[in-house]
């Protein structure tokens, strides 16, 4: 099932696993296309069951291979603000399914900041310093890269990154990172890209699986949604917005 809205597409798989081994198959031609263009692609990686499985089936996939590693930088929308190599960040959790495999160039890791990093448990200097690598990678007149590919989980609430429904982070317009504070999902404190970069990029995907999501898929894709309210209706890209669902995920979408 295919559903189109300007330069929205609505592509349903069957269930989670298929979904997670299409959406993957889908990223590696879309990173051989981009560095056919390009000297470098810029991926941006969520978290969450099927964020992470699908990184998982990406590293079950042969052609992965057919991608020029080197030159891909990896970012994170979000992250969880605990020390590193918690098995909770999405950092160590997307290490462990996928990129110990992959000859990435180290530097090209941007993962976000720890609890036990330069900034300590300062959130928001934490938040900052993901700030200027965003910006130190930027092109001119930019505060973060163009993202080729932004990926987003999403919750059953709504939620994108760790931008909750009518949280002080949804109606933030300044920085490119933000820190989070009093996360209604554990734990409390959090890193997360801002709407503004968000929908800088050029491709925005929404991933999400389960009857669980159908309610909130259902609002954010409705005419007029309020981002604040369901944060998954601002996830938009400029050139493009995939939303990637399995059959329960999509069931309460509009014909």
């Amino acid at each position: 099932m295919t559903g189109e809205s300007s330069n929205r597409r609505i592509l349903v798989h069957p269930d989670g696993p298929i979904l997670a081994q299409a959406a993957a198959a889908r990223l590696v031609t879309k990173l051989v296309d981009v560095l056919a263009e390009r000297d470098e692609a810029h991926l941006v990686l969520t978290g969450g069951t099927i964020g992470i499985g699908m990184l998982a089936a990406l590293a079950d996939l042969p052609l992965r291979q057919a991608v020029d590693w080197s030159r891909v930088h990896l970012w994170w929308g979000d992250e969880r603000f605990l020390p590193g190599g918690d098995p909770e960040r999405n950092d160590t959790q997307a290490r462990d399914a996928l990129l110990r495999l992959l000859p990435l160039e180290p530097a090209h890791v941007h993962a976000m900041p720890a609890t036990d990093g330069p900034d300590g448990p300062d959130a928001e200097a934490a938040a900052e310093r993901y700030a200027a690598e965003l910006a130190r990678c930027a092109p001119a007149g930019a505060d973060a890269p163009a993202f080729d590919v932004l990926l987003l989980g999403m919750g059953p609430d709504g939620h994108i990154a760790s931008l909750f429904p009518e949280h002080p982070g949804t109606r933030e317009t300044g920085p490119s990172a933000i820190a989070v504070h009093n996360s209604p999902k554990p734990p409390p404190n959090r890193i997360s890209l801002t709407f503004r970069v968000i929908q800088a990029a050029r491709e925005v995907w929404v991933i999400a699986s389960g009857a669980e999501k159908a309610k909130a898929a259902g609002l954010a894709l409705a005419a007029g949604t309020d981002q604040t309210v369901i944060p998954a209706a601002g996830a938009h890209g400029t050139e493009a917005t995939l939303w990637l669902l399995d059959r329960a995920g999509a069931a309460q979408l509009e014909s």
